[in-house]
């Protein structure tokens, strides 16, 4: 058939729901409140490990308006639970007497308001035999043998480099913070469930749910159609869901539960921290001959969380010796989870410094350096690239950057007390796909709703979708009506890891595709039709009219053609299978970051004060989108390079700045000039639509070019982030 007319893809198009989300019109997830809701508030321990001695809960159930108090000496027996991502024994709350972090829920209390809750909660007594948890990883010991991957000799090949660095480099726990706090409200009708909840995948939730609370997941609806931000911390089932619904049974009425923001320390994931030693070996002509990396990371006692913080050293560059081990450190802690660009992120900035630090040595251009080791496919599986636009990336940036005025010789560029220095790096990550459908629906008024069980966690998926939908089509974008965020509707990937444009889209390009189709084939085989006989292959449909692509006069509407026909409306159910088991090609996005910074020589601050961001992330759908995902990772990026971190008092495990007023977040004022730039290409190998996915790629290289760029003003090699001032004074 004839591709069709693109007006909507590509186009800057505002969000279709902004004017609800502005306008406090969308209702999150905890802005329902169905009939009789009542509010649970959740009692934390106040140690770090050891076990209940006792609960006095007489004062809190004495408030008037309390429920009722729910701890482990009163709660229902859930079924145990296995997980598999990740790995280990999910937390089932109030089943033992066990603490095995800090903020581990203790017990709940359930009132008619959430002030009487509030007032209860405090009014809990928990005595406790407690014990000294382990809380730092840097004094832990790991567990079990390493996961490890190796390719020809790299120690051999270490010894023999004739340059060699070795280097170790540190990251920190670092929190979510989205605006939106967790929360949900659980009703029960009957043995049925619906939970209004915070979810980035409904029929994940649900499946989460039905293992914790022991039921089929037919019965539990998940509605989640607005997300306040949640960048991963909102895709795991955690306790404080499962201790909702439990309420809500037990008191028989439907029931509110909100973290607070402190209670988000501990209540769910987070990005863990890391440390990475690193050694490279090159020539003189820094090429690249061996690198060994070994990683300890920090993990809960309970779950083993784990992610591709490997994955950039085995395939950035070209390497043939390489040997990685990966160790888990079990502590008392509650299990880290996905954060914006798992693994990837965190892994870049020991690679990314570490090539940075060759370059000096060697005294080449960073980026010279990376050219001269650009692989000519993927080392760590064999396979070609499917794209790979990394030296148009480098290219376009550092003409864009202005990168040519960078003086090499550190510390050597001065503006009155302000140090400058200006820095790159480079960033991968893995274009993921997974299975989705998506329903399709044209009625005869000439309007279409599209329906996945996909979320939005703020990056505008009904938005992109709905431009994608509209060209495929043929209508313009006010016609189309993009729903998600419901477990009921068609299954879809959720929203993480950078797959749902590719896996979403490309069910919702299906779906139009076959529907559009019907109605050509139902125009050509119309003998009242101006379209009877004409080959289907020469017909588009543009402004929601169908005719002849050479003879635009030869057409009719959609609304005409099914008012004739006697039919309310066309559907079609639209599908991806997602990534095939046998891979051909290595998937993956590219960046190139650019940044400038200003270190005042006296107090140590660092500033950034322009920013550089290159992609090379397939067809881009959405540009205004785009941009919202790149400046908002690369203001991400300031905050993990300069900015956040979780400080743990290892005494007790207790979350010091467990606040916003304590764990800094970028603000306004600490925001450059920021800009995004988009590599012309599509990626037609990995999924039908060309997309490669954007919200991770973003973000990986955006903390390592920040920290070289201070190396280039400062002369100080900083290898632990957040880089403090302290550090450079």
């Amino acid at each position: 058939m004839s591709p069709q007319p693109q007006a909507a893809v590509g186009a800057a198009v505002p969000r279709v729901d902004a004017r609800l989300r502005v306008t406090g019109q969308a209702k999150y997830a905890a802005d329902n409140n169905p009939d009789g809701v009542v509010h649970a508030v959740i009692v934390d321990s106040g140690v770090g490990r050891g076990r209940i001695t006792g609960i006095d809960t007489r004062a809190a159930e004495a408030e008037k308006g309390v429920l009722k108090v729910i701890s482990h000496l009163n709660a229902p027996e859930l079924p145990p639970v296995e997980g598999q991502f990740p790995p280990g024994k999910p937390l089932q709350p109030f089943q033992d007497d066990r603490i095995r972090f800090f903020g581990q829920p203790v017990a709940v209390v359930v009132a008619t308001t959430l002030e009487i809750a509030q007032h209860a909660a405090s009014l809990v007594k928990v005595c406790y035999d407690a014990q000294r948890p382990a809380t730092d990883l840097a004094a832990a010991d790991p567990a079990g043998e390493p996961e490890t991957y190796a390719r020809g000799d790299a120690d051999e090949a270490l010894d023999s480099a004739a340059v060699r660095l070795d280097m170790t480099y540190r990251t920190a726990r670092n929190h979510h913070n989205a605006m939106e706090a967790a929360g949900l409200v659980a009703r029960w009708d009957g043995d049925k469930l619906t939970l209004w909840e915070k979810s980035q995948a409904t029929q994940y939730t649900a499946f989460g749910m039905s293992g914790a609370l022991g039921m089929p997941p037919d019965d539990i609806h998940v509605i989640s159609p607005f997300i306040g931000g949640a960048f991963g911390n909102a895709f795991s089932t955690w306790p404080h869901s499962v201790i909702a619904a439990v309420a809500a049974r037990e008191v028989q009425r439907p029931v509110k539960l909100a973290l607070t923001r402190k209670q988000l320390y501990f209540g769910v994931g987070y990005r863990p921290a890391y440390e990475y030693e690193l050694s490279l070996g090159s020539n003189r002509r820094g090429c690249l001959t061996a690198s060994a990396h070994d990683v300890r990371a920090e993990t809960s006692r309970y779950e083993t969380h784990i992610e591709d913080v490997l994955v950039p050293g085995r395939m950035l560059y070209s390497t043939p010796n390489v040997r990685q081990a990966y160790r888990h450190v079990p502590l008392d802690v509650n299990t880290p989870t996905w954060m914006r660009g798992p693994g990837y992120a965190s892994g870049a900035f020991p690679v990314e410094s570490a090539m940075d630090e060759l370059a000096h040595e060697l005294g080449l251009d960073p980026i010279e350096l990376r050219l001269r080791n650009e692989p000519a496919d993927d080392e760590s599986t064999n396979l070609p690239f499917s794209t790979r636009r990394l030296r148009e990336c480098y290219r376009v940036g550092a003409r864009e950057f202005g990168w040519q005025r960078r003086r090499p010789k550190p510390r050597s560029r001065r503006e009155g007390d302000w140090l400058i220095g200006m820095g790159m790096a480079a960033g991968v990550y893995d274009t993921a796909r997974s299975e989705s459908r998506t329903s399709v629906r044209l009625d005869a008024d000439g309007t279409a709703l599209l329906q996945a069980a996909t979320a939005d966690m703020g990056a505008g998926t009904a938005t992109s979708m709905t431009q994608l939908a509209a060209d495929a089509l043929g209508l313009p974008m006010r016609r189309v009506t993009f729903r998600l965020g419901d477990s009921r509707l068609p299954p879809a990937a959720g929203h993480f890891g950078s797959q749902t444009m590719a896996s979403v889209g490309s069910s919702v390009q299906d779906g139009c595709d076959k529907l559009r189709r019907q109605a050509i084939e139902l125009a050509v085989g119309d003998e009242e039709s101006p379209l009877h006989g004409v080959d289907p292959a020469g017909i588009v449909v543009q402004g929601g009219r169908l005719h002849v692509k050479d003879d635009p006069a030869r057409g009719e509407t959609y609304r005409r053609l099914l008012a004739r026909n006697n039919r309310t409306h066309l559907e079609a159910m639209g599908s991806y299978a997602g990534a095939p088991e046998s891979a051909k090609f290595s998937f993956y996005a590219y960046a190139a970051t650019f940044t400038e910074v200003a270190v005042d020589a006296r107090l140590g601050l660092v500033r950034v004060r322009r920013m550089v961001g290159v992609y090379d992330a397939g067809r881009i759908i959405s540009p205004a989108l785009a941009d919202s995902q790149a400046l908002g990772a690369m203001t991400g990026g300031i905050g993990q390079a300069l900015l956040e971190h979780t400080v743990t008092d290892h005494r007790d495990g207790r979350i010091v700045n467990a606040n916003l007023a304590d764990y800094l977040v970028p603000t306004h004022a600490d925001i450059p000039e920021l800009k995004a730039i988009y590599i012309d290409g599509e990626d037609y190998e990995a999924d039908p639509i060309g997309v490669k996915g954007l919200g991770e790629i973003v973000l990986v290289g955006v903390a390592p070019a920040i920290a070289n760029a201070v190396f280039n003003a400062t002369g100080r090699r900083i290898r632990e982030l957040p880089i403090k001032p302290e550090a450079l004074l």
